[in-house]
């Protein structure tokens, strides 16, 4: 079976550099795909992307190194699967609030006896090779969202249940559930505490901690700090800042002047 490197990233004690898809569209992500990113993230909660546009942006991927991750709209076990089935290699599941939550999600991603996965690889095995069956669920990697108030209420319920491999830290929600202000950098000292909580509970329980952040600065402090997967912007953010960037130079009093002008 095709190696999942983000497992190879953290045995090695390194951080993964993920990179975010809102964009429904393969050619984007074939582009982002290109650029070194560790991991991509299809984003098929808040982004525009719905399963006929993920397909084609898992297929782009995969003419590159780069790790297809999918982050599914909610706790749900048919999207769960049909995400691994079309060949992605991590999950990324929001809103896993309770011990029940979790063990719900590792259930749904594995094949039994650890879990109650259905079988029906029917992409993944072309991805991920004929022995896919076999080496799926130590492969695969199962991350649970930490957001509310009420995970970290029962966050070490959550962390000990076996098969769940790393969680990942959404910071607007988790302000937001603290009464905080929703951003993903800066956040308010409330915020700020309970993120550095949950990283300190994960690394107790060998479980690896991610986290989205807004711009590299904020990562490679966290990566400092001990997380090993961070997001850095998205296509659709990154798309966005380049093309204010340049309309901000094109605006500029010092632009010259088109010549033979009266």
């Amino acid at each position: 079976m095709r190696e999942n490197t983000l497992r190879a990233i953290w045995k090695s004690g390194k951080a993964a550099v993920n990179g975010w898809l809102a964009i429904p569209n393969s050619f984007s992500a074939e582009t982002m795909a290109h650029q070194g990113w560790d991991s991509l993230t299809i984003d098929m909660q808040h982004g525009v992307v719905d399963y006929s546009a993920l397909i084609p942006m898992l297929q782009a991927i995969s003419t590159t190194p780069t790790v297809p991750v999918v982050r599914v709209p909610w706790l749900e076990p048919g999207i769960l699967m049909k995400s691994l089935d079309a060949g992605a290699y991590a999950v990324i599941c929001p809103m896993v609030n309770t011990r029940v939550d979790a063990q719900n999600l590792v259930a749904w991603t594995h094949y039994a006896p650890r879990g109650t996965r259905s079988f029906g690889p029917v992409r993944a095995s072309l991805y991920g090779g004929a022995d896919y069956a076999k080496h799926a669920n130590d492969t695969i990697v199962t991350f649970a969202m930490i957001e509310t108030a009420q995970a970290l209420d029962n966050l070490e319920q959550i962390l000990s249940v076996e098969g769940l491999d790393a969680i990942y830290i959404g910071p607007s929600d988790l302000s937001l559930s603290l009464g905080c202000r929703p951003v993903l950098d800066d956040v308010d000292p409330k915020a700020a505490e309970a993120i550095d909580h949950v990283l300190a509970r994960a690394q107790a329980h060998g479980i690896v901690a991610g986290i989205h952040n807004a711009s590299p600065e904020a990562a490679l402090a966290r990566i400092a700090k001990g997380f090993r997967f961070v997001t850095v912007g998205s296509d659709a953010r990154l798309m966005a800042a380049g093309a204010e960037q340049v309309m901000a130079r094109m605006r500029s009093t010092s632009a010259p002047k088109p010549s033979g002008t009266y």
